[in-house]
């Protein structure tokens, strides 16, 4: 068999561009974006992903991998594929977030260990909450949506040199503020009735001076709040299902602003 230059390139380009997309988008993503998940994993679960989704994304463009437009179209999807994993890194984030209001509440915010997302401290209670978040990801089939929207995503956002528009990296900034949304809802149940048990401790600290309030408080708030996360267990799970379901929506609107 003999192939032409161009043939080769076109035959590289096929799977190198979407590569680099999907390499990208796994790099960001908060599952694979771990620091105990080794780089050969990540580039395992790129190069599965890749040859799974290149016999349907559409045609190509025909570009020297070398060149000056090889090299932007390169930038190009990168930046596609980080923006996308930086959208669902925002949906975790917002349980870290959640986790150390309550950890706070709680008179838990001095247990503190490494985030293996973000590299650095939070509270055991936010990691409690990460972990519980990515079982709720998997239990829901969420890598199978994950792997059909970043199938899409050539679709709405095909390869080419035309570019993102400035105002698809601001709509992804602007949603943002969902992330601190989703952890006010979340914290919201527990941080409310931590407050009336304060408020109760207060007033019998006032009733019986005597009592070491203390002591006795901070059991009881310890003990309180994790009673509180049981209960409201069911309403994390929807929290995150809600905001699972807006970041796919806007990923999809990304590629509509063009």
């Amino acid at each position: 068999m003999v192939f032409t230059g161009e043939e080769l390139g076109g035959l590289i380009g096929q799977y190198l561009w979407p590569f680099v997309r999907i390499a990208a988008f796994v790099t960001a993503f908060p599952v694979f974006s771990s620091n105990f998940i080794p780089v050969q994993i990540r580039l395992v679960v790129a190069m599965a992903l890749t040859i799974a989704i290149v016999p349907m994304v559409p045609a190509v463009p025909q570009i020297d991998p070398l060149s000056m437009e090889g090299f932007i179209l390169v930038i190009q999807q990168v930046l596609i594929g980080v923006s996308m994993g930086f959208v669902f890194h925002l949906v975790f984030s917002a349980f870290i977030i959640g986790g150390q209001i309550i950890a706070m509440q709680m008179g838990l915010g001095f247990s503190t260990m490494i985030d293996p997302v973000n590299g650095s401290q939070a509270p055991v209670l936010s990691m409690m909450f990460l972990i519980m978040v990515t079982l709720f990801f998997l239990a829901l089939d969420g890598h199978l949506a994950i792997t059909r929207m970043v199938s899409d995503s050539f679709h709405f956002l095909p390869i080419g040199l035309e570019g993102v528009d400035r105002s698809v990296f601001r709509q992804i900034v602007d949603w943002g503020s969902e992330m601190f949304k989703g952890a006010l809802m979340i914290s919201l149940p527990a941080v409310t009735a931590l407050l009336l048990v304060n408020i109760a401790l207060g007033v019998m600290g006032r009733a019986a001076p005597q009592l070491n309030i203390f002591a006795v408080g901070f059991s009881i708030t310890i003990a309180g709040g994790f009673y509180i996360i049981l209960l409201t267990l069911p309403m994390m799970l929807n929290n995150f299902n809600n905001l699972s379901l807006s970041a796919m929506e806007v990923v999809k609107a990304v590629g509509k602003v063009n």
